[in-house]
Formats: structure tokens, C-alpha cells, sequence
């Protein structure tokens, strides 16, 4: 307690910490997407050079996303067991060296291998991160911790492409991949410095320490990884992930060729267009934390608060599925811009559901199995949209897709968890 001249007692403010910890997944978020993307940026000079077919193209996503799939509930159980410090610090360390493969690569086959590598420490990225938040933050601030962090992933996708091409044009792709990769090297020992856990933590002062700790304290008990295969809400976080991760690699992925196919843009042009779109995206994943954090803090449920913000995002959504239409650029660049937003900011309250359900010693291992099934459904939307863009040659199939699955994944999560209840995981 503090005294104040008028002799009333308030509690002592928490101070900051566990926001730093925000701003290096965050940080982490922009090299992952950087070097994510790169591929979807390339395409084009890619497809040039080496003579891929739409399909082509389609198995370097697929194999990317196959190990990404095992990875990813890989490492959500070696980040259970060792930590969000040393978990995401092997993650990084692994996809580095994948993306520095990539310029090394001299065939359809090299790049299939450097995106498998990248695929494998990729599957760390968001397991870590979301470990993290759930250490450091107490659960009405997670859903906006975890847009934040999660708002890295656009500012990555907005880097990409302005500042890819103007390597690639003045030194080769090859360069491309290096500059990029050494840039990214400066994070690895700045995590390895800051991160603990808070109770461990020098610059946490008991304020802090106490707001987040401020929820009831989780069992101590270790929970088995194949017992969470039997939880109806790990199906709940999965399922959902199966449908509306698939959106966002298509995003990734095929946004570049959509603008050179639909509206004539190519590596010299894309980019403002991609920057608006992923700006959009920014706003969305920060607003859709931020949004159902507000409801919670003014006295709605944590059911409620999650699904009435997922809600309002599916609804968003739905205009995407008209984006193949609009002749104008910029029309086009609106809808696919307020989608990418609705996607960010479903997924920032999707990705607190494994935290605000499941103790902490289990939410790496969900949010892996999550992770894994999102990445099996881009492996079919990765085979989907080469087949339809080799035999149709459009977008507007894969664009109706995109506007329906957000209603669907809610309607899932609500009926597997109707209340987001804490899970009671028995023997």
C-alpha cells in the first residue's frame, strides 16, 4: 500500500517488465515473417529463373508446412519442458540456418530442403511465444499481450516487401536471403540476456510480480502429452486453427501473385499495396486483443468477451470472398486488407484460448498440437490453390474460402467450449 497526502492508501502501480518481454517476441515475430515471406515475394523471379509451375511452387509450401506441422507440436512439449528461454532460443537458431540455406539453394529440390529447415525452427516460434505471454502476464491482459507479439508477424510481412525487392534487384536473391539473415542475428543474444521468468527476474519489483501472478495459482501436477489428446478443448483451439490458419499462408503465400496476375504489379510495384494491406493487419491484431481485454476489464466474462470479439472479426471476413472482382487496385486492397485484419484479430483471441483454459504446464503442448493441425489444413490449401490456379487460373474460389471459414471456426470453439471453462484433465 501507498500513503498519499490525503492520507488514502492506493495499491502500487505494477511497473513494466513483462512488457519488454512483449517487445522481443514481437521483435522475434518480424524476422520470423521476414523470412517467412520471402518465398511469396520471390515468386515471380523465382518461378523465372528456375522455371516452376503453379504446382511447383505449391509442394516448396507444402513440404515448408509438413515439418513446420511436426515442429510445431514438437516444440510445444520441448518448450513445456525447458522453457520459453531456451525453447525459442533453439527455434531461432534453427530456422536462421534454414533461411540462410536459401541462398545456397540451386534447384526445386535445394529449396524444398532450405524450407524444411526453415519449417523446423518456424514450429518454435509461436509455441515459445505464447509460453511466454502465459509466464508473464495474468489472463485479462494476455488476448492483448499476444495481439501485440502477434502484430510483429504483419510488420515482418510490411518489411518484406520493401525491403526484398530493392536488394534482389541491385545484388541477386542470393543476397537477399543473407542480408536479411545476418540482420536478424542481433536478437538471439538480446533474449538469452533479458528473458527469465518473472520470479527470477532482477527488474521485477513485487508490484509487478504480484499483478502477474494475480490469477489463482495453476496445480503443480505434470501433465502427460497424450492426455490432452482426449480434451475436448484441445479440439476446440485445434480445429480452430485447422480452419483459419490455412487463410493466412494463402495470404502470405499467393498475395504477391495475385496483384502481378490480377492488377499487373511486379517486384518493382507490389509493395505499397502489400504495406497497406499488412498495416490493416496490424490494427486488427492489436484491436482484437485489445478489444476483448476492454470487454473483461468492464465486467463481461472471459466466454463472452473472446467469442463476441471473434465474432465481429468473422463478420469482417466475409467481404474477401468478392476480392477476385473488384477491377480497381485499390478496392481490392481495401477487402483483402480489412480480411487480414479480421484474421489477425480472430487469431489474438484464439491464441489466448490454451492460457485461459488449460494450466501452465500444458498451454506449449496445446498450442503445439494446435499448431500442428493448422499446419496440416495449409498443406491442403497449399495443394488447393495450386490446382485451382493451374486448372481454373482464379482467385475467386480460393477467396470464398477465405471469407467463410472464420463463422465456422467459432462455431466450433463455441461447441466444444461453450464456456471456456479451466480444464479439468483427469486420469
Amino acid at each position: 500500500m501507498v500513503h498519499t497526502g490525503a492520507g488514502v492508501t492506493a495499491e502500487p502501480k505494477p511497473g513494466n517488465v513483462r512488457w519488454i518481454v512483449v517487445a522481443l517476441l514481437f521483435a522475434a515475430m518480424v524476422i520470423n515473417y521476414v523470412d517467412r515471406q520471402m518465398i511469396g515475394v520471390l515468386k515471380p523471379t523465382l518461378s523465372a529463373e528456375f522455371g516452376w509451375s503453379e504446382t511447383d511452387y505449391a509442394n516448396i509450401i507444402f513440404w515448408f508446412q509438413a515439418t513446420y506441422a511436426l515442429a510445431y507440436v514438437a516444440f510445444g512439449r520441448i518448450i513445456d519442458r525447458v522453457g520459453a528461454r531456451w525453447g525459442y532460443a533453439l527455434a531461432f537458431t534453427i530456422w536462421t540456418i534454414g533461411h540462410f540455406g536459401h541462398a545456397a539453394a540451386k534447384s526445386l529440390g535445394g529449396f524444398i530442403i532450405a524450407r524444411m529447415v526453415l519449417g523446423v525452427g518456424e514450429g518454435g516460434g509461436f509455441p515459445g511465444g505464447i509460453k511466454a505471454v502465459a509466464e508473464w502476464f495474468p489472463k485479462k491482459e494476455r488476448a492483448l499481450a499476444t495481439g501485440v507479439f502477434n502484430a510483429g508477424t504483419n510488420i515482418g510481412a510490411i518489411v518484406t516487401p520493401l525491403v526484398v525487392p530493392a536488394i534482389t534487384l541491385a545484388y541477386g536473391w542470393q543476397m537477399a536471403f543473407i542480408v536479411t539473415g545476418i540482420a536478424s542475428l542481433v536478437w538471439l543474444p538480446l533474449w538469452l540476456i533479458f528473458y527469465r521468468r518473472p520470479r527470477d527476474h532482477k527488474m521485477v519489483q513485487p508490484a509487478e510480480l504480484a499483478h502477474i501472478e494475480s490469477d489463482p495459482p495453476d496445480s503443480a501436477e505434470k501433465i502427460g502429452w497424450g492426455r490432452l489428446f482426449f480434451v475436448k478443448e484441445t479440439w476446440a483451439y485445434a480445429l480452430g486453427k485447422f480452419l483459419i490458419d490455412p487463410i493466412w499462408w494463402m495470404f502470405l503465400f499467393w498475395l504477391p501473385d495475385f496483384l502481378g496476375k490480377r492488377h499487373g504489379l511486379d517486384l518493382k510495384s507490389f509493395g505499397i499495396p502489400l504495406v497497406i494491406i499488412y498495416l490493416m493487419s496490424d490494427v486488427g491484431s492489436v484491436t482484437g486483443g485489445w478489444l476483448s481485454s476492454t470487454m473483461m476489464k468492464r465486467g463481461y466474462s472471459l466466454n463472452r468477451s473472446r467469442k463476441l470479439a471473434m465474432l465481429i472479426c468473422a463478420v469482417c471476413a466475409l467481404p474477401v470472398g468478392f476480392a477476385a472482382f473488384a477491377d480497381q487496385l485499390w478496392i481490392a486492397v481495401a477487402i483483402i486488407g480489412l480480411a487480414t485484419a479480421a484474421h489477425q484479430g480472430f487469431s489474438a483471441n484464439l491464441y489466448t484460448l490454451p492460457s485461459d483454459v488449460f494450466p501452465r504446464a500444458a498451454v506449449g503442448s496445446v498450442v503445439g498440437i494446435g499448431g500442428m493441425v493448422g499446419a496440416f489444413g495449409g498443406m491442403a490449401m497449399a495443394q488447393y490453390a495450386g490446382y485451382v490456379l493451374e486448372k481454373i487460373g482464379s482467385y475467386t474460389p480460393i477467396f470464398v474460402v477465405a471469407a467463410s471459414v472464420y463463422l465456422l471456426a467459432l462455431l466450433v470453439v463455441h461447441l466444444l467450449s461453450p464456456k471456456m471453462a479451466p480444464v479439468v484433465i483427469k486420469e
